[in-house]
Formats: structure tokens, C-alpha cells, sequence
């Protein structure tokens, strides 16, 4: 990419030694180039990091209005949920919407990136928390800068910009008031010794509902050894390993311990802790699991609550006390907010809310706890 901006067709067709019209028929690929100019103006193009300017492919008929939305995977209720309302307002609109998974692999996050910018997808939406390192922050910027050259705009959703500076658009939720709002609830219970199930050390979204966790302890006056997180990460396997390893322990992590599954020593003695604040919702469905398996009862012997509020979440047994996320309303946001306003949406920052949703989960701990 020349420091100037966007790369020209006159820039591809210098480089290549050929014309300007030889270089749009191999772009075009509708017209018989011999093999070896083929491959020289597709190595200039590349050496130039070239993109076909998305406006002008659509006033031929090559382009069309779409918007990508990047996952890390679509069996995650949570990540389903924002697809969709990305599509239905980018359907609204007359807009085609485009979905790729990751699996947290940032080779395959780079070439759906770069295969949107030679589609000419006018939005590329990132969805969801990740480990923010020096590695993540170069690479957004990098996806930042080139979308913006060639006409589109990058919207990174449920998470935030590494640098304020580059040219995206932020569009999350707050995850901090969340979790301080929903210790707070177990607190106002009567729980004063509540685990944290789900942390992910350096994942922007857990981190800060880990935040919120430990800023709630302290509203109500307990100290920093109040706090016990779990280092499980999120999904339903690890909740259910994770607790199961923490009642055979008898659930005593010491004051202030953040533990690792997998450490624990089996014992037989009661759980030291009343409540259980998960991650997530999947992290409660294995928690929950684990915690009949053992014998026990929610809410009778421990609390639990969870965060996002998928759609099962009134189905557990018991139907569980949750935070809401609006996952739907953060993919339409996300679509909604980038089209109103293209000349100042890059850079901006947009915060939703979220809502406890109480339900059968949670009680005071039990008589001498």
C-alpha cells in the first residue's frame, strides 16, 4: 500500500510494464490474457496490495452492497444471536450479509478480512471479546487502515478498539456494570462468598466483568481476599470441569486465589463458597451440571447465576438468574449505526446497556453457611 492511499489501477499497470485496460481485463477476468502478463499484473497488484475500488465495480454490475460478519463460531448461542440482527438490518436495508468463523485462528480471521476488501463488502464487523495482545493490536490496525483505503469501514462489536486512533467503529456493551450489577444482586442475598467461574486472563470481555465482580465486593466492604476467580475460560465442558474439580476441593480456594483447573486436591468436605457467578450462560449449564452430579441443590445449597441470557436460560433447572446482553440489538446497532452516519462513525464509540434478569437461581445461602 503506497503511503498516498488507495493503490490506483495506473499504479498496478506501472508496475506491471502493461496497460491500464490489459490490467482491468485480468482483474475482471472476463477477457483471454496471455499466462505470463496474467501473472505479472497479478504479482503487481499484490506487491501493491491493490483492491478494486468497491463503488466503481458496483456501477458496472460487479459490486453489491454487502456487509461480513466475522465470528469466532456460530454454534455459540451468544455469537448466533448478533449474527442475526446483523442480517436482519442488513436485510432491511437491501443489503447482502455475509458470515465467516474463525475458530479463534487469526490466519483464518486475516483471509476472510482480505478476501472481503477484493469482494467490495462496504462493512466488516468483528464480533466479540478477545485476548487484546501486541500481535491483536497490529493486526486490527492493519485491517483499520486497508479497509479504509479501499472505500469500507471496519466495525469491531462487542469489544474495543486497541488504539482510539485507527478508523473503526466500536459498538459494545458494558460488561463491567453487568457483572457489578449481578454480584450485587448475590450480595443483597446474603452471599458473601462467591466464586467467579469462567475468567480468561486477557480477554477484553471477561476481564471486565471480572472487574465488575471484584468492584462489587468491594461496594459492599469486603476485601480483595473475597475474591476467588476461576481460570476455566467459557463454554458448558469447562464450566462442568471446572466446578466439579472445585467441589471435590470443598470448594476452598483461600483468600484472594484466582486457581487453575486441574490443581485442585480431591476432598470430601461441604463447599466453602454459597454462590457462583459464571462467566457465561454455558459456563452455569455445566456448572449446574456439575453441581447435581455432586449431589447438591440450586438454589438451596449454592446459587448461580450467569451473563448474556440466551434463549435456554429459562429452561434450566432451575431457570437461571442471568444479565442480559443485547446480542441482537448489538449486531443491528452495529449495521445501523456505521450506514446513518459514514462520514463520523469511524473512531466513535457506542455503549449499551444490559438488565438483570432474576428468576429461580439465586436465594439466601443456606441456615450457617
Amino acid at each position: 500500500m503506497t503511503s498516498k492511499g488507495r493503490v490506483t489501477i495506473r499504479e498496478v499497470a506501472e508496475r506491471a510494464g502493461v496497460s491500464m485496460a490489459t490490467v482491468s481485463r485480468v482483474l475482471s477476468g472476463n477477457h483471454p490474457v496471455p499466462a505470463s502478463t496474467r501473472a505479472r499484473v497479478l504479482r503487481a497488484a499484490r506487491d501493491l496490495d491493490y483492491v478494486a475500488n468497491a463503488h466503481a465495480r458496483a456501477l458496472v454490475g460487479g459490486g453489491r452492497k454487502m456487509v461480513a460478519v466475522v465470528l469466532r463460531q456460530v454454534t455459540s448461542p451468544f455469537y448466533a444471536q448478533v449474527a442475526e440482527g446483523v442480517e436482519a438490518e442488513a436485510a432491511a436495508r437491501g443489503w447482502l450479509c455475509l458470515v465467516g468463523t474463525t475458530g479463534g485462528d487469526p490466519g483464518r480471521e486475516l483471509e476472510f478480512v482480505q478476501l472481503m476488501r477484493e469482494e467490495g463488502a462496504r462493512l466488516v464487523i468483528l464480533v466479540g471479546g478477545v485476548v487484546e495482545d501486541d500481535a491483536y493490536r497490529e493486526r486490527v490496525a492493519h485491517y483499520a487502515q486497508a479497509l479504509a483505503s479501499s472505500g469500507a469501514r471496519l466495525v469491531l462489536c462487542g469489544r474495543p478498539a486497541p488504539d482510539p486512533d485507527i478508523p473503526a467503529l466500536v459498538v459494545e456493551f458494558d460488561n463491567e456494570a453487568g457483572a457489578r450489577a449481578i454480584t450485587g444482586h448475590l450480595l443483597s442475598a446474603g452471599h458473601r462468598r462467591i466464586v467467579f467461574l469462567g475468567g480468561l486472563p486477557g480477554n477484553t470481555a471477561l476481564d471486565a466483568r471480572v472487574a465488575g465482580y471484584r468492584a462489587a465486593l468491594a461496594e459492599h466492604g469486603l476485601g480483595p481476599e473475597a475474591a476467588h476467580v476461576v481460570d476455566c475460560g467459557l463454554g458448558r465442558a469447562a464450566g462442568h470441569r471446572a466446578m466439579t474439580e472445585l467441589l471435590k476441593a470443598g470448594g476452598d480456594l483461600g483468600p484472594g486465589d484466582t486457581a487453575t483447573p486441574g490443581t485442585a486436591t480431591p476432598d470430601t468436605t461441604p463447599a466453602r463458597f454459597t454462590a457462583v457467578f459464571a462467566g457465561d450462560d454455558m459456563v452455569a449449564a455445566g456448572a449446574l451440571r456439575a453441581i447435581a452430579d455432586a449431589g447438591l441443590r440450586v438454589p438451596q445449597d449454592i446459587s448461580v447465576v450467569g451473563y448474556n441470557d440466551i434463549p435456554l436460560a429459562e429452561d434450566f433447572n432451575p431457570p437461571l438468574t442471568t444479565v442480559r446482553t443485547p446480542a441482537e440489538e448489538l449486531g443491528r446497532a452495529a449495521v445501523r449505526i456505521a450506514l446513518r452516519d459514514p462520514e463520523h462513525a469511524a473512531g466513535a464509540h457506542h455503549l449499551l446497556g444490559t438488565h438483570i434478569v432474576v428468576r429461580d437461581s439465586v436465594q439466601p445461602p443456606p441456615p450457617g453457611a
